[in-house]
This record gives structure tokens, C-alpha cells and sequence, in this order.
């Protein structure tokens, strides 16, 4: 895995890996990109350099740091995807929230006046805790995992948050999706996008788990939702 930067944690353990890329001219905010459980792998590093080219500060921490850094696996191998679910498993979300107050806190001494974040599968799940959790301007989870079972956490959202849901999760049943929607159907700082008949992972940027068409319409509306919560 290519990481070019530190950042040093809360809680002053070490000092969190993190792939950056600087835009052309001044920044137009920060962008965070929290990684699925495969690691900043090509695919991860990829939308760092898309949204550094959009004009945003771009930054992909290391979230396995403290168990394991420079993971880097693909999902399309079986080996691999097993790998990834154990890091998982053993990843510390409590403290890996921490780490993320860290970097946003280290994006905003870079000058910007705003900062979002966009996570995939596990980093869904991270984008909706730092939403619920920091002081976040923005954040956008695709098919976050978890999140029905942390409804509550959702009065502590002070900023703007998206949620991108495939219908076909294998990860994210039909009963959890219907209690997102319950929950926050009536939340007008929260935005619900389902994607019928796609699976996890059709975001991704690269592999066999990508839709073409459902992966540019979920990008272009957090693209369009970033240019208006963060600049």
C-alpha cells in the first residue's frame, strides 16, 4: 500500500499512514475517503486522486493502522476477501473513530474551512459514526454496514449526512433497510438514495463487484452533494 504522510493520533499511541494528494491551486475544502476492509488499496487511492482533481485536499487514512498497516487486498480474490472479513473483526471502531477526529482535526489545520467524508462497506459504517460522532460538515456512506443497529446515534449529527443503499445488500437485509428508512425517511439534513436490484459493492472502482451505471449516478450525486456542504 502507498502511504506518502503521518498524522499523528489522539491519544499520542503512534502516528496514523495516510495516502494524501494536494490539489492544483487552493484546496475548495478536504475530502476524507475511509477504505472497505481491503485496505487504501488501487481502488481507494484512485478516488483520492479523483477528488484531489475535483480541486479537494484528499486524504485516505490507514484504518487497520493499529493491527496491521499497508494492508492492501483485492475482493475479487476469495483468499483475500476471507483476509480482509478478520481484520475486521478485530478492527477497533471506538478507537478508529478517535483517528478519525484526528485526521479531520489535521485536515483542518491545512486551511480548509470545511471537511467531508465519503467511506465504503466498513468506512460506511465509519462515515455515519463520524457523522453521528464528530464535527464532520458532511458525510456519505455507500451501503454502510451496521447502521441500522445504531438508529440512536443520529441525534448527534450536527451536519449533513448521505446514505447510498443498494436494495440487493447481501450484507444490509431488507429489515435493516426499512429501519434506516423509518428512522430517517423525515430528516431533512439526512438523504436516502436506494439502488434497485444492486448489490454491495457497486461502487467500487475497479473488479468484478462494480455496476458502471449505478456506480456514476451514486458518485455524481455525492459529487453534487459535497460542491454544496463543503464547498
Amino acid at each position: 500500500m502507498t502511504t506518502n504522510t503521518l498524522i499523528a493520533s489522539l491519544d499520542a499511541s503512534g502516528e496514523i499512514p495516510a495516502y494524501l494528494i494536494r490539489p492544483a491551486g487552493n484546496p475548495r475544502g478536504a475530502i476524507i475517503v475511509v477504505q472497505e476492509i481491503f485496505g487504501v488499496n488501487a481502488g481507494i487511492r484512485r478516488k483520492v486522486q479523483d477528488w484531489a482533481a475535483a480541486g479537494y485536499l484528499a486524504i485516505a487514512p490507514d484504518i487497520f493502522w493499529r493491527q496491521k498497516p499497508g494492508i492492501d487486498l483485492n475482493p475479487d480474490d476469495p483468499v483475500e476477501f476471507d483476509i480482509a472479513i478478520g481484520h475486521m473483526m478485530k478492527h477497533d471502531f471506538e478507537a478508529g473513530l478517535e483517528d478519525i477526529k484526528a485526521v479531520i482535526a489535521w485536515a483542518r489545520d491545512q486551511g480548509v474551512k470545511k471537511v467531508g467524508l465519503v467511506g465504503f462497506c466498513m468506512g460506511g459504517k465509519i462515515a455515519y459514526e463520524s457523522a453521528c460522532g464528530t464535527d464532520i460538515d458532511a458525510a456519505v456512506a455507500y451501503y454502510g454496514v451496521g447502521i441500522d443497529q445504531m438508529l440512536d446515534r443520529a441525534e448527534g449529527i450536527t451536519g449533513q449526512l448521505m446514505l447510498h443503499i443498494p436494495t440487493n445488500d447481501g450484507f444490509v437485509p431488507a429489515e435493516a433497510q426499512k429501519a434506516i428508512h423509518q428512522a430517517f425517511d423525515h430528516r431533512l439534513h439526512i438523504v436516502l438514495h436506494d439502488y434497485k436490484g444492486l448489490d454491495h459493492g457497486f461502487a467500487d472502482t475497479y473488479g468484478a463487484r462494480r455496476d458502471d451505471e449505478g456506480a456514476r449516478l451514486a458518485d455524481d450525486r455525492t459529487t453534487a452533494f459535497f460542491a454544496e456542504c463543503v464547498g
